[in-house]
């Protein structure tokens, strides 16, 4: 018998953590967060870390677990998300995983199928101008350093598989080596897959600019300034709502223009999230501005999940 577990995705803004909570209550479970940011401590506004009053005393796992000098990979999330779901289900509570990060959801979902997921068309081109400069030996030596199995086993002139190689380590942390071990394990898990959105795409984008400006009134300047002056933080210092200001500290463009990046950028992933997310048929995706009156994205949620055999909290 695969675990059972409920999962509530979708791009940001969109409304994720309050209906994982109240999912939570409903069936007696326990939130384990899929957030690539969420894990780390002293990082919590540009993070939309959820407060103790918006975890209304439902525990949460795979928050504040790293300092920000660690390093943390795809293949690390999916070893501690799977703990802590056996964790929740020995203790006959269902997990509810709950993130916009699609690369851990799908990992952990999927028996860690990561050669399906690691893709950036960015990291690629780069790779690829590289190649024309320096040639194939250039960028075997590269993977060499990393992956030397698959550095041996490929030729300079193979350059299609060397790029995809580096490619998966740079993005997951995991060489193509360890990932093909990894992929052949079967999945754990029976999902039921609740997705958040709208099906006007501006009103996401409003929530997205308020919950910006929501972040500027609770302290985002101060947040981002500790965060960029600190040293090896490469991984949190790219998160949106930090590296935008990077101009502002330097005297090189004003507070609005930056502010106005933070927004462009957060409008931009979750366009990517949702890129991402539409390419599993398994979620139910509940479109919060489509909902009757006298309904609510919990009462249409709840009715998926009880059809796929969870029972709710007695």
């Amino acid at each position: 018998m695969k675990q059972k577990l409920i999962v509530v995705c979708g791009p940001t803004a969109s409304g994720k953590t309050e209906l994982a909570v109240s999912l939570a209550e409903l069936f007696d479970g326990e939130v384990v967060s899929a957030d690539s940011m969420q894990i780390y401590k002293d990082i919590s506004i540009a993070t939309a870390k959820p407060s103790s009053e918006e975890m209304r005393g439902i525990r949460h796992h795979m928050i504040d677990i790293l300092n920000l000098s660690e390093k943390f990979s795809v293949a690390d999330y999916v070893r501690l998300a799977g703990e802590c779901i056996d964790d929740i289900a020995s203790r006959g509570k269902i997990p509810v995983v709950c993130g916009g990060t699609g690369l851990y959801i799908s990992s952990l979902i999927n028996g860690i199928s990561f050669d399906e997921t690691c893709s950036s068309t960015e990291l690629r081109e780069e790779l690829g101008r590289l190649a024309e400069e320096k040639g194939g030996e250039y960028l075997l030596g590269i993977l060499r350093e990393f992956d030397p199995e698959s550095a041996d086993r490929l030729h300079p002139n193979n350059l299609t598989r060397i790029i995809r190689a580096i490619e998966v380590y740079k993005i997951s942390g995991v060489t193509m080596t360890e990932m093909n071990k990894l992929s052949q394990k079967e999945s754990l898990y029976d999902p039921v897959m609740i997705g958040l959105n709208y099906s006007d795409r501006e009103l996401l984008y409003d929530r997205v600019n308020s919950r910006v400006d929501k972040m500027l009134e609770m302290g985002l300047l101060e947040e981002a300034k500790m965060v960029l002056s600190q040293e090896n933080v490469a991984t949190a210092g790219q998160a949106i709502g930090y590296k935008e200001f990077k101009p502002y500290f330097a005297g090189e463009k004003s507070i609005e223009e930056c502010i106005d990046s933070v927004k462009q950028d957060s409008r931009r992933y979750a366009k990517r999230q949702l890129t991402w997310f539409r390419r599993d048929k398994r979620i139910k995706w509940i479109y919060r501005d489509k909902i009757s009156s006298g309904e609510s994205e919990l009462f249409i949620a709840s009715e998926i999940i009880r059809r796929e055999g969870i029972l709710l909290k007695h």
